[in-house]
């Protein structure tokens, strides 16, 4: 019992004290060589702030550089496509190009194959050597 009873006096008293420091004004708290609340020392509270201050620049170029990279990567895309756009119009334009060139050959031979079935020997076409 009295082991209780002295163990509930010493967790008020624990719990009274930390109360107390709850309490405890802002210029108590500030002094120079006093840690802050948060248990820090103003120099490692300066050290932080410097670190902090670091990183940010370190983040502020490396979103810059960022920017910069998927800008330029975006020109590269709308130049691929241009070109991709300018060489699938020439292979098409070619394509065409020798699609009517057949197209006219074959409307030639038609027209010397009819003739030359007609008996206009000037249109046959020339005789090919046997094989041997």
């Amino acid at each position: 019992m009295t082991r209780m009873i002295m163990t509930a006096t010493t967790a008020l008293a624990l719990l009274v004290s930390g109360q107390a420091a709850a309490f405890q004004t802002p210029a108590d708290a500030t002094t120079a060589a006093q840690p802050a609340k948060d248990g820090t020392t103003p120099e490692e509270r300066s050290n932080t702030a410097r670190l902090n201050a670091e990183q940010a620049s370190r983040a502020k170029a490396d979103n810059t550089t960022y920017a910069q990279e998927v800008s330029a990567a975006q020109q590269q895309v709308a130049h691929d496509q241009t070109v991709f756009t300018e060489e699938t119009a020439a292979y098409e334009a070619e394509k065409a190009r020798v699609a009517a060139m057949s197209a006219e050959e074959r409307m030639t031979w038609e027209a010397d194959a009819a003739a030359c079935k007609a008996g206009d020997t000037t249109r046959c076409a020339a005789p090919t050597k046997p094989p041997r």
